[in-house]
């Protein structure tokens, strides 16, 4: 698939992996929509890229995302995909939560905001055979440690884009299911705390991270091949059999890997 004057918009795109799709679709031809709620750093990430819109979007509001599909059309007069980027993350024991509305406000984000944006640019998407992109985690494959709201989001989403995925078999639109680990991002400084605040700091060394611009590339080429779903890195190879063959063993990594942090 070539994205040469296809008309793409992406979530969670003023920084990130987000913004790092922008700059990989754009330098193939993309004509692209930006989403975030911070409408300074969009139009940073957007400010040297040809035939680029911003517009600042909610995910948790139906209505700002009903906005963002139609602006979207209305500009370029067409929709060929949808990636939803946008999220949120979380660091802490359940048992150890003050408030539960950090666990709402995870689902809100993560899950709610990919299906208003999915209902929003379902009928635009038919009308190109397009391409619908869930960002979910590894963690949304199985469960993690201090990531119980998280990876609940996260499993949402791909129960939501598995079964989406079947209702459309016969409509032209695919849809694909990316699943990264570690991957060097503010996302962990803006992780909820126990207190639903900002942790404000990444607990991982960034040696130990995928960079932004390397994660891109490996979800653009899932794209180009309309692949039906990416687990990233060595645990994500290691997992796609590993839930099935040795539950227990994937268990144990999955502490380990909280255990780091």
């Amino acid at each position: 698939m070539s994205f040469s004057n296809q008309v793409w918009i992406i979530t969670g795109a003023s920084s990130g992996i987000g913004a790092a799709l922008a700059r990989q679709l754009s330098a193939k031809g993309a004509k692209l929509a930006l989403a975030a709620r911070n409408a300074e750093k969009l139009a940073g990430v957007a400010q040297s890229l040809p035939n680029v819109i911003t517009i600042p979007t909610d995910v948790t509001n139906s209505d700002q995302c009903q906005n963002l599909i139609d602006q979207t059309v209305d500009h370029f007069g067409r929709l060929d995909g949808l990636v939803n980027n946008a999220g949120i993350s979380m660091l802490s024991h359940f048992e150890q939560l003050n408030d539960l509305q950090v666990l709402e406000t995870l689902m809100n984000v993560n899950y709610f905001g990919v299906v208003y944006c999915t209902k929003a640019a379902l009928p635009h998407l038919k009308k190109t055979e397009g391409l619908l992109v869930g960002v979910s985690s590894l963690s949304g494959k199985t469960g993690v440690p201090l990531r119980t709201g998280y990876s609940a989001s996260k499993h949402a989403l791909q129960g939501f884009y598995d079964s989406l995925r079947i209702e459309l078999l016969d409509s032209g639109v695919d849809v694909t299911m990316v699943s990264p680990g570690f991957v060097d991002t503010e996302i962990r400084q803006h992780s909820l705390s126990q207190n639903g605040t900002p942790l404000g700091r990444n607990p991982l060394s960034n040696r130990k991270m995928m960079s932004a611009e390397t994660c891109a590339s490996i979800i653009i080429e899932a794209m180009q091949h309309r692949k039906r779903e990416v687990l990233m890195g060595t645990k994500g190879k290691f997992l796609g059999i590993g839930r099935l063959l040795l539950p227990k063993v994937v268990d144990w990594v999955a502490k380990r890997s909280a255990e780091h942090e």
